[in-house]
């Protein structure tokens, strides 16, 4: 004020003596109290504020909200308590824990608000009395779930209206009913956007069958008029205007109506409906709701359809077309299965042929081999002795083809069957040996065949066949050296190794040497052949299933190998045959010759003569009777064919035996290579022998038999 006056604001007259002449009113005495002027300033300025403050805060009730925040500060330990929480201390008419739940329940639902309540009871350890007065926290927390249903605003206005009870002014509840609304409204929004989302439509019918909601797809699916698509609309009068427009096709708007009001309302399935107008397909699912009412949903499954239908025809025309296949593979395998059977037979016409044109050639072949042998072994003069050793290596190159392409005649038939025993591989060793010793000494090579005890498990004429040829070969690219045959023990195998010492056989041409006609450019134009050896025992192993090895260093010789599998021991006495021992002199032994070729008996004299053999023929088995009833002396050995013009050869045999009553030995030699005549030979106990007849092998088996017959003898 002083300032003032001096500004020229305020009489000087009022600063000197107090407005009125009142002294107690004087700026710088007020109250009789002297101070600086800023002093009365400050502490006056203050008094008033606080003063105002006083008589405002008493003419007007306090807020409960304002209640609970003091209650944080201002403690009654005379009041209710609702767990361990602060309670307000002057508030009489406190909010309690049932009044806040119920107040949930009407915005969250009663199943929502109890598990939200008992869910904040047991994070904090303590129990909420429906009674109990209600603690800053809890009415957070209802704040918090009402938020979450009714918004912010709307939340803090029930609880404001809650706390105030009866205090509440109309506004304050206008207000609320204004938010309310509002986040009711705004949760519609944003519910009515998130179904206007959805790829299908979707329509909620109440109890009574009125619509209440739909989404944009709805709309989109039917384009229903307006009168009829909106809030209220009976579902009977949305499909009857949907008949009428012909989408439900031809008939009976009345019955179109009727028989999907009955899927939709009553037994609510899922259906398909097709729209005859624009060819949609819509699928139609109905759900019930809790309250009573339906909600529906409608997919377009129009390309869904199509592509089913497309990949149907699809599936058709597939089938079509494998029935096709089918019908033409058929008609295909029933032309091969005649194609084949005409193979067949022809295979084995072939086969019948080759079996009776063998015995034909065979017998003239085994008779210029005997002539040949007898010549050989006979003293002639150095040109005559050349020209006999090149017929009989040339008969031998003969027999050798046509042997093997026998073998491979009845193995492509199939008629080539093992039969598996135990055996010792000596009796296979030693009559290697004795019948290849002198092809060897012929070629000036040396030949070792190292004994073996081992037995081994397999069948014996085609094991013997494999080495047979093995030995052969490599006798016959050997020029000079020699060839060993051994057996080495590998676990529960057994290597049967042939080693040379020929030219080798280089890396790519391995594997080639196994086929058909196959030989090595080095060799083809100096040894005979066909190149079928090999390929013979290939196929022989294949059916033995024993493996093949080879082994070969060139310029230094190579290794073959057959794996054989060991077989069982048996007692010395079970052994069926003895093995071969060095062939002795067979100088005057008499010898019985049974052949319906009088060429075969010529030769076989000839070279039996040779040998100092006294020798009987007969060309049947009466004759062969009568040959040794009317001889004084008795045969130490029978050589006999096993096809006659009468009979066989071992019928013969027989009779010989019983007419003399005595168990002459007895070798069969036949032409006929089938397993069919082999049994029969072996099963009859007799010795056989293959046509054209070897001399050294010849020798051999007569030598065996007549050694055999004296040990029985003794």
């Amino acid at each position: 004020m002083a300032m003032g006056a001096s500004a020229g604001w305020v009489s000087e007259v009022i600063v000197r003596e107090g407005p009125l002449g009142l002294e107690f009113l004087k700026p710088q005495s007020l109250m009789y109290l002297s101070f600086h002027p800023l002093t009365h300033g400050v502490l006056w300025s203050l008094g008033l504020n606080v003063l105002i403050y006083v008589v405002v805060s008493l003419l007007r009730a306090p807020e409960p909200i304002e209640r609970l925040q003091a209650a944080v500060f201002v403690q009654d330990s005379g009041a209710p308590r609702a767990g361990t929480a602060t309670t307000l201390r002057l508030w009489r008419t406190a909010v309690t824990v049932g009044d806040l739940q119920k107040a949930t329940a009407r915005y969250l639902g009663q199943e929502r608000a109890d598990r939200a309540f008992a869910g904040y009871a047991q994070s904090r350890s303590q129990t909420l009395p429906p009674t109990a007065e209600a603690d800053l926290q809890l009415i957070r927390f209802t704040e918090h779930l009402l938020t979450s249903s009714i918004g912010a605003a709307s939340a803090r206005l029930v609880l404001a209206l809650l706390l105030r009870r009866g205090n509440v002014s109309g506004q304050s509840a206008l207000k609320l009913l204004d938010d309310a609304s509002e986040a009711l409204q705004y949760n519609r929004d944003l519910l009515q956007s998130a179904i206007d989302q959805v790829g299908s439509g979707l329509s909620v019918f109440n109890s009574d069958m009125r619509l209440i909601c739909w989404n944009r797809k709805f709309r989109e699916i039917f384009r229903l008029p307006a009168d009829v698509g909106q809030v209220g609309a009976p579902l009977d009068q949305i499909l009857r205007a949907l008949a009428e427009r012909g989408d439900y096709g031809e008939g009976e708007v009345d019955e179109l109506v009727s028989e999907r009001l009955m899927k939709m309302a009553v037994s609510k399935e899922t259906f398909q409906e097709r729209f005859s107008k624009n060819g949609r397909i819509i699928e139609i699912g109905t759900s019930p709701m809790p309250q009573g009412g339906i909600v529906t949903t409608y997919t377009d499954i129009t390309e869904r359809v199509a592509a089913e239908d497309a990949l149907a025809r699809a599936n058709e025309t597939l089938e079509r077309r494998v029935r096709e296949r089918t019908a033409e593979l058929l008609e295909v395998n029933a032309a091969l299965a005649v194609a084949k059977s005409k193979a067949d037979t022809a295979n084995m016409e072939k086969t019948r042929f080759l079996a009776a044109a063998s015995h034909d050639i065979l017998q003239p072949l085994n008779a210029a081999r005997l002539y040949a042998t007898s010549l050989k072994e006979r003293s002639l003069p150095e040109n005559d002795a050349k020209l006999a050793r090149n017929v009989d290596a040339s008969l031998l190159a003969v027999e050798e083809i046509f042997s093997t392409l026998i073998d491979i005649s009845r193995m492509d038939s199939g008629r080539l069957e093992a039969k598996i025993t135990d055996f010792p591989i000596r009796e296979i060793l030693d009559q290697l040996r004795v019948e290849y010793e002198p092809l060897a000494k012929d070629g000036d090579l040396k030949m070792v065949v190292r004994p073996s005890d081992y037995w081994v498990r397999s069948d014996r004429r085609l094991l013997r066949r494999m080495l047979q040829n093995l030995i052969s070969n490599a006798i016959k690219y050997t020029p000079n050296g020699g060839v060993l045959v051994g057996v080495r023990p590998r676990g529960d195998y057994l290597v049967v190794q042939v080693l040379d010492t020929g030219p080798g056989i280089p890396t790519e041409k391995r594997s080639a040497i196994f086929k058909e006609f196959q030989r090595l450019e080095k060799t083809a134009s100096e040894v005979s052949g066909l190149g079928l050896g090999l390929s013979i025992v290939e196929r022989i192993g294949r059916i033995l299933e024993h493996d093949i090895g080879l082994a070969s260093v060139e310029g230094k010789g190579s290794t073959f190998s057959v794996i054989v599998p060991r077989g069982i021991p048996k007692q010395a006495s079970e052994t069926v045959a003895a093995p071969v021992r060095p062939v002795g002199s067979l100088s005057e032994l008499k010898v019985l010759c049974i052949d319906n070729e009088p060429a075969v008996l010529a030769g076989m004299s000839a070279l039996l003569g040779g040998w100092g053999c006294h020798v009987l023929t007969a060309p049947n088995l009466n004759l062969a009777v009568k040959s040794v009833a009317d001889g004084p002396l008795i045969p130490d050995v029978i050589l006999a064919d096993y096809h006659l013009d009468e009979g066989l050869g071992p019928d013969a045999v027989d009779a010989v035996r019983k007419h003399l009553k005595v168990n002459v030995p007895a070798i069969v030699i036949t032409a006929d290579h089938t397993p069919e005549v082999e049994n029969d030979i072996r099963e009859r106990g007799l010795g056989m022998l293959k046509k054209p007849v070897r001399a050294a092998a010849l020798r051999a088996l007569m030598t065996n038999a007549i050694q055999q017959s004296r040990a029985a003898a003794e």
